[in-house]
């Protein structure tokens, strides 16, 4: 049962990685024996990561990345096909949100975000599928969002692009699952990081709302999301294809309390 869930050997690649989530995730990844690759988009953020790694014993390569920009990813690609080996996991962490009403919101910032959260997982994906298809197997995991299902105020392009990068994981997984390439999601719910915490003060009307409406009664933290990302990196989620896992203690399945 160990050696399903063990990466030995395999060659992961976590976008937008220094940090957070996907430093979570890699971190997890390490610990069962995988080389870890991470980008970002600076060499600040870079190397902020390596010693964030290097301090919780991990040797990971850093990579300054846009993963916006074809040409950057492909030879980032081409790169690490000649230093580590072709990716056998990649996860398409990296991110951002704009959180502006609508009608307040410029087309231009509108096609930011569906750029970063939408097209970067499609040009970082079609960039190592034709190595997975080399190798005869593959994991593409990409990280979607409970705004993949629901909507919700000022996060209008945060959602189109989720909900389109939910069905990029069906369609990746429709086109080349005959090779042996799993592609899934997972759905992370409100998750306790550097970025939340304003919103996670006591007393913080949004706390407040997020506690009441979670079934587990707390927000997740990132090592909440180790274990579903590394089951879905692992040959355990083998016959695992198109599915969007959500980590989100419940709130999908959840109407709230009557008030």
């Amino acid at each position: 049962m160990q050696e399903l869930f063990s990466l030995q050997g395999k060659v992961a690649w976590v976008t937008g990685a220094s940090y957070g989530i996907g430093f979570a995730i890699a971190s997890a990844y390490a610990a069962a024996g995988a080389t870890i690759v991470f980008n970002d988009l600076n060499p600040e953020l870079v190397e902020r990561g390596i010693a964030a790694y290097k301090a919780a014993g991990i040797h990971a390569h850093g990579h300054v990345c846009d993963v916006t920009s074809e040409e950057q990813v492909n030879a980032l690609v081409a790169r690490l096909e000649q230093e580590v080996g072709s990716v056998d996991i990649l996860v398409n962490n990296a991110g951002i949100i704009k959180r502006i009403p609508m009608i307040e919101m410029t087309a231009a910032e509108f096609r930011q975000v569906i750029d970063v959260d939408l097209n970067a997982p499609f040009i970082v994906a079609k960039a190592v599928i034709p190595g997975m298809i080399k190798k005869g197997h593959g994991k593409i995991i990409n990280v979607c969002s409970m705004m993949s299902e629901l909507g919700r105020e000022t996060v209008a392009a945060y959602a189109a692009a989720k909900g389109g990068l939910k069905m990029l994981t069906r369609n990746i997984a429709s086109e080349y699952g005959a090779y042996n390439i799993q592609c899934n999601g997972i759905g992370p719910g409100y998750i306790a990081t550097p970025q939340t915490a304003p919103l996670r003060e006591p007393g913080h009307p949004f706390n407040s709302f997020i506690i009441a409406k979670t079934p587990a009664a707390r927000w997740g933290t990132p090592e909440d999301l180790q274990g579903p990302a590394l089951f879905l990196a692992s040959d355990a989620s083998n016959f695992v294809n198109g599915h969007v896992l959500y980590v989100d203690g419940g709130i999908l399945a959840y109407i709230g309390k009557q008030p």
